[in-house]
This record gives C-alpha cells, structure tokens and sequence, in this order.
C-alpha cells in the first residue's frame, strides 16, 4: 500500500513532494533549497556548533577503532589481509571478547523481564526472591516502568547494606543515586562543579595518564583540566608531592575545586595502598577539594600483597578531623567479575554532601527520568549476590572465583610476555583489566610519523591494526609525559585468543623495529 501510494500519480504523493520542496527536501537538488530553488545555507555546520563538543575526544572509541571495523567487515567480504581475524583489545567489554555471564545474575534478570518465569521452580528459590523483591519495587510490578529519578528504592537500600558489609560504616539509601554506569553519574558531580571564569574557573584535577572520559567531560562542560603525573618508575603510584605541584601551578591560572582518583587504576592498572589513600585524603582535605573516587574495578585485584581500599571505608578510619571531606565515590556493573557492560547499571554514593546542593543534583538527574531500570537490577544482583546456605552459593562463587582466577593469569602472563620483548617495557598489572606498555621507538619510526602527521604512538597502533589484526589505544589518548610512548590493551581476551594476541604482537614489534631501526 504505501510502494503504491509513493510510486503513483496520486495527487497526494505530488503534494508530498511539493511541501518536501518547500521545507528544503526538494528532490532536483538532493538538498535544502530557498524560494528560488537556490541551495539554503545549513542553521548548523561545523562551525556553527557548540565549539566545547569539537574539544571532546574520547581515543578509546576513536579513528583506529573505526579503521578496526572496516577492516572486520573487508575479511567478511573476502577481501586478502596478512590476519584471519581483528582483535579488539581497545576497551573494557569482558564479554565482547568471550567471558561467560554470571549465571544467577542473568537469570534474576530473565525473570524481572518476564515474570511469568516466577511461576517456574526450575529456577532456584533464591533467584526467584531476588526477582520478586526487585519487581515489588518497581511501578506496576514491571521493569518496564520509570523509576524514581535517583533509582529504585529497594535496590539502594541493598547497596546502602553492601556499602556497610563492605566498609563496616553506615551508608544512608538517601545517599545513593543510580545512573547509567558510573560514567553518567561522574558527568554529573563535574557539572555540579563547574562555575567562573578566568582565574576563578573550576579546575578538575586528572591522572595522567587518565580515562579519556575524564578529559572528554572537562572539555564538555569547559572547565579546566589540571593534570598530575603518575609515577611509572614506581609502579605508576601516586605521589603526593605531584599532587601538590599540580594544585600549586594550577592556582596560577584557574581554581581547583576536585581531585579524580582511579582506584584500580584505568589505564595502568595500580592499586593504592592504604597508606597512599590516607594521604590523598589528607592531601584533599587541606587543599579544600571535593573528592570523587572512581572504583569500578574494587573487584579485580590480582598481584600479591594488594588489596582494595574504599575511600569511604579509610575517611571513616581517619576520624573526626576528616570528618566532613565531601566524597562521592562511584561503582559500575560493567567490571568486576560481572563484564555487564550493556545493562549500563551503576551507582554514586555520596558522603557530606550540602543539603541544598544534594536537592539540585536530585534535580539535575530528574531531566534524564531515571536510568535503565534493567541496569538498576543488574546493580542490585551485584551487590546483593547469593549467600551461604542458598541454593545458587556453591554455582556463584565457582563461576566468580573462576573469571577472577583466570583474569588474574592473563594479567600476569601479559605483563610478563611484554617485558620478555624487546623494546617493550610493561608494569605489573596489579589490578583493573589493562596493560599500559611503554613501547621505546626507534628515532626513524618518531620521525616518519611526524611527517604523516600522526602521533608517534598513534602511527605504531595503527601499523598494529593494519598489519597483525590488533586494535589498541595509543597512550596519547590517555596522556604521557612527553617523549614517552605507550599503548593500552585490555588483558581481556580469553587464553586462547590472548596467546594469539601476544604471538602476532611479538612478531609485528619485532618486523617493526628491524624496518625503522639505523
């Protein structure tokens, strides 16, 4: 009816097409046009837009990502490459690169989407409990349904318990905003910041080298981003002493008013000690900045002596000179043993904040309704798993350890097969799901991507792609210090693969340095 309808002629179709002529769509032209059939000038063109959105970059999901894709659909076609296939190891997604979900997690799930599987006693009684309290919470009893604006009632008081298991402190529901995975809920704690001009205007400060959404949010909302150098001499530590260069030179030409944490570290996958997050405690509490605290990956801790430490759980610990350090401390389910990362569950928590300010960020998360409710019951599968004595205990804790296990060899294994090659220097991965290899380039290869106009470590992640089938981020998409050049991979891929990965690389980087070397 409607071929027939557009393909006749109707006299409905021909004032179809008159009014589309009107409006700028005229069909002689192929595009907008004026009275006089003249090409209309676009409202919007590259340099009519929002100029702030032009400054974001985001190098994880940039040009060799896209170029990466091309190439997949060129194999699809048949088309001759020196690879059999393109690995993807340029960002965190744990079951784009094979790991198996969670089986309680998906299965709580299925039932809040269809809840006719209640009925169902195949699936165990706990799963089924879980299901049934997440859908009493929800309007109308469906997952379907918005939420409160700040996330479903029950599911933040099942995070406020698991923050208090967690830390052994209270934790108000009051306190807890879901959000689309953590990335949404650091936008907003930026935006809440951001103010002034000039020497006035709020400075963000970012590890370097740093999640490029932390760059990409600071050029949005054009605040100033206020770098602090990692210690890769040291394990990519955190040194109190750059922190307060950093701040120091800063005031000299902005107002710094929040320090950026990663806790594993993204992209050089450190841990902090206790010690080291005391101190930046104390660091932020005397230099008058508000805290954020991004510890997606608390879950993934691999090398020996390492542990997690929340910085909630060690400003309690501190006492009542810290007492009132405003913190906002920020969980995902997209890490961690779980790799959710379609849901887009997760979760703020927020400690000290202004009363007055807290019902503005309440405000400001209402202009988006609510985030995925799907995503606010994976968060709550997260944080309230199986217990001992229930009937999926034994499965889940076989299936968790198992990813964690595994995650941990590959951390190991990748760490230490960079370090076997030549020209290539890599830190333990102590946790988090990436390495961040310092490849040391040979003067030529500098030189000859200068004259492409292309970074220097850009141009060798690009060779990568084209020449083995493996897609990395160039460590200038993170931030450097100058004359260091690095790439980040996740360590992700499964064993199989991983041995694949770690072959073709050793065997590009070795051709590599033999083409551009004197």
């Amino acid at each position: 009816m409607l071929s027939r309808f557009m393909s006749g002629p109707h006299p409905a179709k021909r004032r179809l097409v008159a009014m589309s002529s009107h409006l700028g769509n005229g069909p002689q032209n192929g595009g907008p046009t004026g009275p006089a059939g003249q090409t209309r000038a676009k409202v919007l063109t590259i340099d009519s837009m929002n100029p702030l959105v032009k400054k974001v970059e985001y190098a994880v999901r940039g040009p060799i990502v896209a170029r990466a894709t091309e190439l997949e659909k060129e194999l699809e076609k048949g088309v001759p490459k020196p690879f059999k296939q393109v690995i993807k190891a340029n960002i965190g997604d744990a079951h784009a690169m094979g790991q198996k979900p969670i089986t309680f997690l998906r299965q709580v799930i299925s039932l809040c989407v269809n809840p006719d599987l209640l009925k169902d006693e195949s699936f165990p009684a706990d799963v089924r409990e879980r299901a049934r309290r997440i859908l009493q919470g929800c309007k109308g009893g469906s997952l379907g349904s918005y939420s409160d604006s700040v996330g479903v009632e029950v599911i933040r008081k099942d995070i406020a318990a698991y923050i208090e298991r967690r830390d052994g402190f209270p934790s108000d529901p009051d306190n807890i905003f879901l959000s689309t995975g953590a990335s949404d809920a650091i936008k907003n704690m930026v935006k809440l910041m951001v103010r002034g001009e000039g020497r006035d205007q709020t400075g963000v400060m970012i590890p370097i080298p740093q999640y490029p959404l932390y760059s990409a949010v600071v050029a949005e909302l054009n605040a100033v981003q206020v770098n602090y150098y990692l210690d890769e001499d040291n394990n990519w530590a955190l040194d109190i002493a750059e922190l307060e260069r950093s701040v120091k030179e800063a005031r000299e030409h902005c107002t710094p008013r929040v320090l950026c944490v990663i806790n594993p570290g993204n992209p050089t996958g450190q841990v902090l000690s206790k010690k080291n997050v005391q101190e930046i405690i104390k660091f932020a509490a005397r230099e008058h900045l508000f805290l954020m605290a991004d510890e997606v990956y608390q879950d993934n801790i691999y090398a020996d002596g390492c542990a997690f430490h929340s910085f909630k759980k060690t400003l309690f610990e501190l006492g009542p000179e810290y007492a009132g350090l405003e913190l906002a401390s920020f969980h995902s389910t997209s890490k961690g043993y779980m790799g959710e990362c379609g849901f887009r569950g997760g979760y703020m928590e927020v400690i000290n904040m202004d009363p007055q300010v807290k019902l503005q960020l309440k405000k400001l998360v209402s202009t988006k309704l609510c985030p995925p409710v799907s995503g606010q019951a994976t968060m709550d599968c997260v944080v309230n798993p199986p217990q001992p004595g229930e009937p999926s205990y034994e499965s889940f804790i076989k299936e968790k350890t198992a990813v964690l296990k595994s995650l941990a060899e590959r951390a190991k294994l990748v760490a230490e097969t960079f370090n076997s090659i030549e020209g290539v220097t890599c830190n333990t991965v102590q946790g988090a799901m990436y390495a961040f290899p310092r490849i040391h380039l040979p003067p030529r290869a500098v030189e000859k991507a200068k004259s492409l106009g292309q970074s220097p470590d850009g141009f060798y992640a690009l060779q990568l792609l084209e020449q083995a089938g493996i897609c990395v981020v160039p460590g200038s998409g993170f931030g450097q210090r100058d004359g260091t050049y690095h790439f980040r991979t996740t360590i992700l891929p499964q064993p199989d693969k991983l041995k694949i990965f770690m072959d073709a690389f050793t065997a590009f980087h070795n051709k590599f340095l033999q083409e551009y070397s004197d």
